[in-house]
């Protein structure tokens, strides 16, 4: 017996109320029949409990025991309850109200502002950024673009843990929360805008919560009415409710105990915006004649992933992890997950890149491929990366590097520098790139060390902060390069990553990615400080870091990859070290005091992953020990008579440009101008040969090794053969 993951584009609307539960197991049978007093459904990664749900408020509603509007199911996207109000419907149930907490009760706030208040409901602001802008600095308080975006969301959050601007500082003090600035700068700006907001007569989202539970708490009348109208609930996603949104409920629900919630301790990772699954672990404390359902039959992932995900549980604490869910996989055996190291950034996302492309060859389609990080900024050498490689890719929950505003910004002021020159004074004390790109930079919000706690600050910051990396790493390949020069590069590398959207392997953050699924998923930069964030400093916020990654993990059906770098840039030093969540799953690490067994995943390591002793690189020419990166790349000094091949290399670079254009990407892309100086310098006999040059990695050999030692050996290629 399984439950299906996917249906048919037109299903068949089931003949009988006993043949919408044909199909499900016993536990969700149980759910779909439970259909009296209060049920609390713990629905594990994958177990089918959207399907359970529906399935019991169709069969409700097709045995004649429920009548459609009478039944209100709330969940917290409205993307979620599109797919509730489709299921319905399918099932021969529509009618019945299915939508999230805001979109409920800003229609409820509506039909009832008339009756309860008089007159025409309060203008709705859709975007409160502009308001708390004019209350900063009505209260002579300064904050650039993304601290207004982060002060913004600590307003947001105040508000749905229904705390008041002067209680702001202590709460904020008793949560431990990270505030972008000092709590009572915050305050005031807060009071400010809520006084703003009586002026002017306008209510935000937060308020038509808060709204709805004052009418209903202080006008009974209109309470009964929708009590009467309303005589069951569903909650999805019960474990992300907020204080406010729990109060809501109550008020609907009155003295009535007919409501179903369905939720996984497990994947609670929004505490920040004010979820908190207290409400999910004290239900049946709150209503102790509770039917308890636990879903654990996985139908989404292989036993493998799951072996995974239950492990990482297994070393969890507190709280949620006392009630975390033990999954048992329905699916047929898979591949074991992967654990790869590799050596720097550029080579994991090379290697992934590299494995991606494996995949969509084995027909796994390039729309059931996603790349995981922790946070957005990581996106910019994946997209590179996969570019390169000529795998279409699509951003999910964030801009593309080149297009976010910080990035934009940084690039006009870049490019008003290297038109200005020495007449900058920015520049004056500047010597080389890496420190004019630095001097620039500092005026859009780049500084040496990160912004404490996260948020718009830390990811504008995670932004820059690639840029000057990409400056440095510029630096050492071309050695005497200009500011005009790396503009340039940016201007080639934002050209190159306009890649088709559709049917693209997915770039995603960790939290964006909840609620997704699919059939391989990449979960990358797993290193300390990352995984878990440096900021996440309360053993509560490192629980929610593992919780991250267990999401993370219960989003692939069939393939997994788990990897991390030692180094950030190549040449760098090897300091990083795999997050601690992995330790006892994978391959040469123990966990202390674990409570479950670790993952039997094989490993493999990527470029450069294993390090090894080497003594210093040495000019073939003079002998001296080689550091630049360029030199090293030719093994010789710069200045040292060179035995290239003039005609090879030009050969080679009018090759390179045809290859370049065909593949709509700048030279570089192919084959750097020292790489082909190398190739046409060892005129390369063979592939061993050719691989031994440092920039020919494993996916270049495969893709341009056979043109390239064609023309070391003399040979023409046809206009067909160099298409191919």
């Amino acid at each position: 017996m399984t439950a299906a993951t996917h249906s048919s584009l037109f299903p068949q609307v089931p003949e009988s109320a006993d043949a919408v539960l044909d199909g499900l197991d016993p536990e969700q049978r149980e759910v779909a029949t439970a259909l009296h007093g209060p049920v609390c459904v713990l629905a594990g990664a994958g177990t089918g409990k959207t399907r359970a749900i529906t399935h019991r408020i169709a069969f409700g509603v097709r045995a004649g025991i429920l009548q459609p509007s009478s039944v209100l199911a709330v969940t917290f996207t409205n993307r979620a309850a599109g797919e509730m109000r489709g299921r319905l419907r399918e099932l021969g149930a529509g009618g019945v109200q299915a939508r999230t907490f805001h979109s409920a009760a800003l229609r409820q706030l509506q039909y009832f502002w008339p009756k309860a208040v008089g007159g025409d409901l309060p203008r709705l602001l859709e975007r409160k950024i502009q308001l708390v802008a004019e209350s900063a600095a009505r209260c002579r308080i300064r904050l650039d673009r993304n601290e207004l975006r982060d002060v913004t969301s600590e307003i947001e959050w105040a508000k749905v843990t229904q705390t008041v601007p002067s209680d702001y500082p202590a709460a904020v003090a008793k949560s431990l929360r990270d505030a972008p600035r000092d709590s009572s700068e915050i305050s005031q700006i807060y009071g400010m805008y809520e006084q703003l907001k009586r002026d002017r007569a306008v209510i935000d989202f937060e308020d038509v919560l808060l709204l709805t539970v004052g009418i209903l708490q202080d006008r009974h009348d209109i309470a009964d009415q929708i009590r009467r109208q309303y005589h069951h609930f569903v909650v999805d996603e019960y474990q992300d409710v907020s204080p406010l949104q729990q109060r809501l409920l109550d008020l609907w629900l009155g003295d009535r105990d007919n409501l179903c919630v369905v939720g996984d301790a497990s994947q609670t990772i929004y505490s920040f915006t004010g979820a908190t699954p207290d409400h999910l672990l004290n239900f049946r404390t709150r209503h102790p004649s509770a039917t308890v359902v636990k879903l654990v039959r996985d139908y989404r992932s292989t036993p493998q992933v799951v072996h995974l995900a239950n492990g990482l549980l297994s070393q969890a604490h507190g709280r949620a992890a006392e009630h975390r869910l033990e999954l048992i996989s329905q699916r047929d055996p898979g591949p074991e997950p992967s654990y790869t190291e590799y050596a720097d950034e550029p080579a994991e996302a090379e290697g992934t890149a590299r494995r991606i492309r494996e995949l969509i060859s084995e027909g796994v389609p390039a729309g059931q491929i996603a790349v995981l990080y922790r946070i957005n900024a990581q996106s910019e050498v994946y997209e590179q990366a996969l570019a390169d490689a000529g795998v279409p890719y699509q951003l999910r929950g964030a801009e593309r590097f080149f297009e976010r505003q910080e990035v934009r910004e940084a690039g006009v002021a870049l490019r008003g520098a290297a038109r200005a020159g020495g007449n900058d004074s920015l520049l004056d004390d500047a010597e080389d790139l890496p420190s004019q790109v630095r001097a620039v930079l500092s005026t859009k919000g780049w500084t040496t060390e990160p912004p404490a706690g996260s948020g718009a600050v830390r990811d504008r910051w995670e932004s820059l902060a690639a840029l000057v990396r990409l400056a440095e790493d510029f630096t050492r390949a071309r050695p005497g390069a200009t500011l005009t020069d790396l503009v340039a590069e940016l201007d080639e590398r934002a050209a190159a990553q306009h890649a088709p959207t559709v049917q693209g392997v997915t770039l995603a953050s960790l939290h964006s990615a909840k609620g997704l699924e699919w059939d391989a998923v990449f979960l990358v930069g797993l290193t300390e400080g990352m995984m878990p964030i440096t900021y996440a400093k309360t053993d509560e916020q490192v629980e929610e870091e593992r919780r991250l990654l267990y999401v993370g993990v219960t989003r692939a059906r069939f393939h997994l990859a788990l990897s991390w770098a030692l180094a950030r840039s190549p040449g760098g030093r090897a300091t990083r070290r795999p997050t601690r969540f992995l330790n006892g799953m994978r391959p040469g690490s123990t966990a202390a005091g674990a409570r479950g067994a670790g993952s039997q995943g094989g490993i493999e390591r990527g470029a450069g992953g294993r390090r090894k002793r080497r003594g210093p690189a040495l000019c073939r020419v003079c002998g001296k020990t080689l550091t630049d990166a360029g030199e090293m790349k030719l093994m010789r000094c710069e200045d040292c008579p060179s035995n290239m091949d003039e005609g090879l290399y030009e050969r080679l670079r009018e090759w390179r440009a045809g290859q370049a254009k065909q593949l709509g990407q700048p030279a570089y892309c192919v084959f750097t101008d020292k790489t082909l100086m190398a190739i046409a310098e060892a005129v390369p006999g063979d592939e061993r040969e050719l691989s031994a040059i440092s920039g020919v990695g494993g996916r270049k050999l495969d893709r341009f090794g056979t043109d390239v030692l064609a023309i070391c050996a003399g040979q023409e290629l046809d206009e067909g053969e160099d298409e191919d």
